[in-house]
């Protein structure tokens, strides 16, 4: 389970959150053997070759790697690959990168199969300690490169340590000359240990086992032990955690010490236990700024406990029975049953003669501390302590332990104190060290941790609370039996299902969904079958899925429905995420016909002070609730018309009243506008909508004044997110719908959006008669205008238009007033169509895109409307511009931009209820789009998109518009984008490189599209890199050379000459055209020439670096006997200054 501290790293839960898809990788075995031991076989030959070595070691990493979840399938296979390996190493050819490869493929091993396990293969005999303990002398253990042989063979030498032998026995054959003296073994082996105790890398872990197994060892401890543990006590004394150097040493030390009191016998460490402890609490090592030394503190603390206590197993602990499958299956056969075995009186009256240590309580302070720190690896060890000690402690010690861990359940405690009670729960709970008599005292406490949310600014902390209260859940589950649980099981399950349901977090609701899974194998989980199959780990991923299905169908069982609503009401529609609470509020109505009564009576009557309170969050979320309560019951209504009649039963009378006097409390009270008015308005208009939508009895009431004033008071300020009221103003239709046209002409840009989404959602019956005005004076003057600051109005105004024609329909012999006919359906595309030209610039980038899209969403829904009623009034030139401007669109640089366009332009192509008349080259298109294939093309993705897009070159209708959008694309900066529309467009000039007319009319229609935008800014700089690309790499065959080049290239350079210089693009393609001799050449050299005379140093500078490079790479373009001389001017010459001698450079 997921331990987090912040939220802030959960799953948003928006609409668009996909599904999430399981795939398990179980696997059968280890089936790359016969690879790996030809990996390693082959380690001789690939080691001398860098680029064979990675590749070797990459591949080893893949294949381990799978096994990290699975590594138990390593292990009838672990002794052969150590062999292979430690023959490499043992060789006396191997070189010395061999050798470390070697023990970089054994590390590689030991971690994914772990180190306890793989070192117990090492060879570990008495010939084997003296080769280990030498090579590792010869180590240096500063170098970063071969710290994995340093690991290794600390290890190695961690095994050889338990030879059955004493170590003074090898002093004597250490050499043969008595005049010369060696360090003994034993000393050397804890020298080197003391020494890889302060190293910075991975062989410090290492070295503290070496430790553990070395000086536990009967004749080093007799010798030793005392000395190394007033050495480790020093040097933590000595040590500061303030600097990166004294923390190595203090981890080290720390390490050491814990493995030395978890390895060593009670016996021999007894003694020391003290004074260590005392050390510990004059070091203040609880207190360190860092959390491995925090951790290895309370690691350290707990085992000087369990060193003070007897091992002893509590007789008093609560015992569930045989845990073994043979065993139950066993006792099931002969008839007999496994009983859970509860404490007595004996077991407690034979504990109180033993004597606890005074020490044992500063070690259960201390962790009972640790449960409070403010990281989770210090929590979670804390935790693991507490079980470990309280399971040697007398039952009446155990208990006042408990109740110490409950005490972190106080709401004037943080969540980190209540993650830690619920992990300390946890292993008491799983060590059978709470009795069931607690139970009562510590289920209540888990519920409220279950939904734990404390609000920190902009965020929450209590996920991991959470998450660990669910995993207390699951141990309890397997701990006791389900008698125990069964006073208590319903709250659980309630609680559990909410969690997993409703959750925020991701890992909590899959914890919760796990946790689920557990308590209703005992039987006694209402439904728990039904539930844990409908709200599994996968189901629980989506949020929405979440809200809107699994609730309703949980919310079916009679013992969830209310705790759910009540949940819901209490904790989420107040959330402090907006998603939340308008999740909340939908899963409130999708709730509503599971206890209807409920929600009228009780429900909504808790949700009108809440409307009107102080919080914002929890007066935004109570008016949407009201608001989905209220359609809901109306559905309701019509379904078993219970609620028709609403005003005609006294509870109903006050349930009509309570949403109207929401709404005249907020609006009275001015909660609409200041801070809160961005939340405050969509939601009350979200109100009036349900309440519109649900026909509540408001006709001449004065509420709907109210409605209107504040529908036209948020139209300036917000977009108008609900359609408002359709019912209640058919009076004052007239009046909006002039009021609403007046405000596209506003100087306010929200204004305009609002007005313009409005008319867009107005109904049919007030636009009917207004029509013409409405498109012609209104919507297509909003689109025309093309000033920056309105770019967000002409999108709308772009939406609206196809909205309302949409909405007044379509009729060929119609008026122009009422319905879309052939007077208006000119204007409508024509509109649409200019929208699709628009390319605004601001500092948020290509705002224009924004209009683009709108456009074509708009044109596409306008066209299926026209072609599903009166196909007739699309003329050819109408649909003609229309695929031309998508198909441009779908060749530009902006991926999203160019999804869209091609996804509308495939939906054109591909209606045939009935099909868009008049696309030009239908057939064609059919082929390069196919139905089956244009669903799977992804057009977001550059390398899928582009060969598609180039094919419409060979259709004259479409060959300008595509060159014109895909010259954007290759002249562009994306990588992506401008390397598969490169290759694309070369690809297409390959197959047409035979064809004189094809490729010279592909010639002269890129030289007209770039002739027409010659001034135009956004296209000049990737226009001209795409013609240099073309004449450069394709246009070198001969026949295309002699015949047609010269004449496109003297009209590209004569284009150029005549533009202004802007950028330094023109220096480059001039440089790149010098290639093409006669006239062209000295046309470019003469426009060069110029440049290095104009009056910007700047660009001097630069066309003097691009010339100079340029010759370089041709040097056919002067005459041999001066290069010389034209080099040292553009190399020496000072370009930035403003005069010199610039005029000595001649063709």
């Amino acid at each position: 389970m997921a331990q987090t501290d912040m939220d802030s790293g959960e799953d948003g839960g928006g609409g668009g959150e996909p599904e999430v898809i399981a795939k398990t990788s179980v696997l059968g075995g280890f089936t790359e053997s016969t690879e790996i031991r030809a990996l390693i076989s082959s380690l001789p030959v690939v080691h001398e070759n860098i680029v064979t070595l990675e590749s070797a070691i990459e591949r080893f990493l893949v294949i381990m790697d799978r096994y990290q979840e699975q590594p138990h399938l390593l292990d009838p296979h672990l002794e052969w690959m150590l062999n292979l390996l430690l023959e490499l190493i043992r060789s006396e050819q191997s070189p010395p990168l061999l050798v470390h490869l070697g023990f970089k493929f054994l590390y590689i091993i030991s971690k994914v199969r772990g180190y306890k396990i793989f070192m117990q293969l090492f060879p570990h005999e008495v010939a084997d300690v003296q080769p280990v303990l030498d090579l590792l002398c010869r180590q240096d253990p500063r170098d970063p490169e071969t710290w994995e042989t340093r690991y290794m063979l600390l290890l190695w030498l961690s095994m050889t340590c338990l030879i059955p032998f004493d170590l003074s026995r090898l002093d004597g054959h250490l050499t043969s000359d008595p005049s010369q003296t060696r360090e003994p073994i034993m000393d050397r082996i804890l020298a080197i240990a003391k020494s890889y105790l302060m190293v910075t890398d991975k062989s410090r872990d290492a070295a503290s086992v070496l430790v553990s197994k070395f000086v536990t060892r009967p004749d080093v401890k007799l010798k030793r032990l005392g000395d190394f543990l007033d050495w480790s006590l020093t040097t933590i004394s000595q040590a500061s955690d303030q600097t990166m150097g004294g923390t190595v040493i203090l981890d080290g030390a720390l390490q050491s010490l814990a493995q030395l009191f978890k390895h060593g016998k009670r016996d021999d460490f007894l003694q020391y236990a003290p004074v260590v402890l005392q050390c510990l609490d004059q070091c203040h090592v609880a207190e360190s700024s860092q959390a491995t030394l925090r951790k290895l503190g309370v690691k350290l603390v707990q085992r000087l406990g369990l060193t003070f206590l007897k091992p002893r197993l509590a007789k008093w602990r609560y015992q569930r029975g045989s845990r073994s499958l043979a065993a139950n299956l066993s006792l099931s056969q002969s008839g007999s049953t496994v009983q859970a075995v509860s404490p007595d009186m004996e077991t407690q009256s034979q504990e109180e003669d033993y004597d606890i240590p005074e020490e044992v309580e500063n070690v259960i302070e201390q962790l009972l501390g640790g449960l409070k720190d403010k990281e989770t690896i210090v929590r979670w060890s804390a935790a693991k302590g507490i079980g470990r000690v309280t399971g040697r402690l007398p039952r009446e010690l155990a208990d006042e332990v408990v109740g110490s861990v409950l005490d972190c359940f106080s709401f004037q405690e943080t969540d980190n104190a209540w993650h830690g009670g619920c992990l300390a729960l946890a292993e008491l709970g799983r060590r059978g060290l709470l009795v069931p008599s607690r139970l009562p005292d510590v289920v209540p406490l888990i519920l409220k941790a279950l939904v734990y949310d404390e609000k920190r600014g902009a965020c929450s902390v209590g996920s991991n609370v959470r998450d660990a209260a669910c995993y207390v859940c699951w141990a309890f589950a397997r701990a006791y039996e389900p008698t125990e649980l069964k006073p208590f099981v319903t709250q659980i399950a309630c609680a559990l299902v909410i969690t997993a349901v409703f959750d925020r977090n991701i890992n909590c609701r899959r914890a919760a969904s796990v946790s689920d899974h557990s308590v209703s194998v005992s039987g006694t989980f209402p439904y728990g079958i039904d539930i844990v199959v409908a709200a599994d780990y996968f189901a629980v991923g989506n949020l929405n899925n979440c809200y809107l299905s699994i609730s309703v169908y949980i919310a079916s069982f009679p013992e969830y429905t209310r705790p759910m609503i009540d949940h819901l009401v209490a904790m989420k529609i107040n959330h402090w995420d907006g998603v939340i609470r308008q999740l909340a509020t939908k899963a409130l109505h999708n709730l509503t016909p599971q206890a209807p009564d409920y929600m009228a009576t009780t429900v909504m009557p808790q949700l009108l002070p809440i409307a009107l309170g102080i919080d914002l969050h929890s007066r935004h979320g109570a008016i949407l609730a009201s608001a989905e309560i209220s359609h809901a019951l109306y559905k309701l209504a019509n379904q078993n018309n219970r609620y028709c009649h609403l005003t005609s039963q006294p509870v109903s009378d006050q349930y009509v009243v309570r949403p109207q006097q929401i709404f005249v409390v907020v609006v009275v009270s001015c909660l609409c506008r200041g801070f809160g008015g961005e939340l405050m308005r969509p939601a009350v208009c979200s109100l009036i909508e349900n309440m519109s939508l649900s026909k509540m009895p408001f006709k001449d009431d004065p509420v709907i004044t109210g409605w209107q004033w504040l529908i036209d008071d948020t139209l300036k300020s917000l977009h108008l997110i609900s359609p408002g009221p359709r019912d209640g103003i058919k009076v004052q239709y007239k009046v909006l719908v002039s009021q609403y046209i007046a405000g596209l002409k506003s100087t306010e840009v929200l204004t305009r959006c609002g007005s313009a989404l409005a008319l867009g959602s107005l109904p049919r019956f007030m636009i009917h008669g207004k029509l013409h005005q409405v498109l012609y004076t209104c919507l297509q003057q909003s689109c025309s205008q093309r000033e920056v600051c309105f770019t967000e109005a002409r999108r709308d105004a772009a939406k609206a238009m196809a909205q309302v024609c949409v909405t007044s329909g379509v009729s060929a012999q119609g008026g122009s007033d009422s319905v879309v006919c052939e007077g208006n359906v000119s204007a409508v595309y024509g509109a649409l169509l200019d929208c699709m030209t628009d390319y605004t610039l601001d500092s948020r980038g290509d705002v224009g895109a924004w209009v683009r899209e709108a456009a074509m969403t708009s044109l596409m829904e306008v066209t299926l409307c026209v072609v599903g009623t009166a196909p007739q009034l699309l003329s050819p030139d109408l649909v003609n511009g229309m695929m031309c401007s998508l198909a441009q669109q779908s060749a530009e640089k902006i991926d999203r931009y160019r999804a869209h366009a091609g996804s509308v332009f495939v939906r054109l192509l591909h209606s045939n209820n009935p099909a868009v008349p008049h696309i030009p080259h239908r057939e064609e298109l059919l082929a390069i789009f196919p139905t089956e294939g244009a669903e799977g093309l992804n057009w977001n993705a550059p390398s899928q998109a582009f060969p598609h897009i180039t094919q419409l070159l060979r259709l004259p209708q479409y060959q300008y518009h595509t060159l014109l959008g895909l010259t954007v694309s290759v002249g562009g900066l994306t990588e992506s984008t401008v390397r598969f529309s490169s290759q694309s467009l070369f690809d297409h000039l390959m197959l047409i490189q035979q064809d004189a007319a094809a490729l010279g009319q592909f010639s002269e229609t890129l030289l007209h599209v770039f002739r027409d935008n010659l001034r135009n800014d956004r296209y000049t700089h990737t226009h001209t890199h795409t013609l240099l690309h073309v004449f450069r790499d394709n246009l070198r065959n001969d026949r295309y050379t002699h015949t047609t080049h010269t004449t496109l290239t003297h009209t590209f350079v004569s284009m150029l000459t005549h533009t202004l210089f802007s950028t330094f693009s023109f220096t480059v393609t001039f440089c790149g055209l010098i290639q093409f001799q006669g006239e062209v050449r000295k046309k470019v050299l003469f426009q060069l020439l110029l440049l290095l005379c104009h009056p910007f140093p700047v660009i001097r500078k630069t066309t003097a670096s691009q010339v100079y490079e340029m010759l370089l790479t041709y040097d056919d373009v002067i005459d041999p006997d001066v290069m010389d001389d034209v080099m040292t001017s553009l190399s020496d010459t000072n370009w930035s200054v403003e005069s010199g001698d610039r005029n000595s450079i001649s063709p």
